[in-house]
């Protein structure tokens, strides 16, 4: 069955999900990347994201996803429909992979940005990193160019982080430096190697 090994790694934007992740994979874990799926997902799906949208998003043969994300997050009745279009595909990618990686009988994470806003996946456990509104908004600005209300306007289309972090079976606090990041991170992985043995 899918998932039975799986953890979810989920954060919001600006937490340092990313390098979680990365930290993870160099350990030798594999990582699903939910987003990188999705890219590619979207990519395949540009002629129909075309017909939805409009020609002028399709750059160069490549969906433009800063001006899709900009009519997407404007009208949540848009993003649905892009929703509707994409996820079953992103699902049915991710899961081909998690049969893969549960046939290993060792832990593993798939990384989803939205795993609680979207309720898609049936994923036992979670991993949360963690970090304040307020750092969100500045790594995100800092990291993206973006003006604080376009910051501002992507948190909102999540669950607030305090949430997440109340749903979390493992938590990374990712409010600190690289060295207190280590720390949890350390902490973190053993609690989850034990869970699985």
């Amino acid at each position: 069955m899918a998932f039975s090994y799986a953890v979810a790694l989920t954060g919001g934007i600006g937490t340092g999900k990313s390098t979680v992740a990365k930290m993870f994979s160099e350990d030798g874990f594999c990582v699903i990347d939910a987003d990188k799926i999705a890219h590619e997902v979207l990519e395949e799906q540009k002629e129909k994201i075309a017909k939805m949208f409009g020609a002028h998003l399709i750059e160069e043969g490549k969906v433009n996803r800063k001006a899709l994300g900009e009519i997407v997050f404007s009208n949540p009745s848009d993003r649905e429909r892009l929703e509707s279009l994409l996820h079953p595909l992103i699902y049915d990618a991710i899961e081909a992979k998690a049969v893969k990686e549960d046939a290993k009988a060792k832990p593993y994470f798939v990384d989803i940005p939205l795993f609680f806003e979207g309720g898609r996946y049936p994923i036992a456990r979670t991993l949360v990193v963690y970090a304040p509104k307020e750092v969100q908004l500045k790594r995100t600005m800092a990291r993206d160019g973006l003006s604080k209300e376009e910051v501002q306007k992507r948190l909102s289309a999540q669950i607030p982080i305090e949430q997440k972090r109340q749903k979390a079976d493992f938590l990374i606090d990712n409010s600190g430096d690289q060295t207190q990041l280590r720390v949890e991170y350390a902490k973190v992985k053993e609690a989850i190697l034990k869970e699985f043995t």
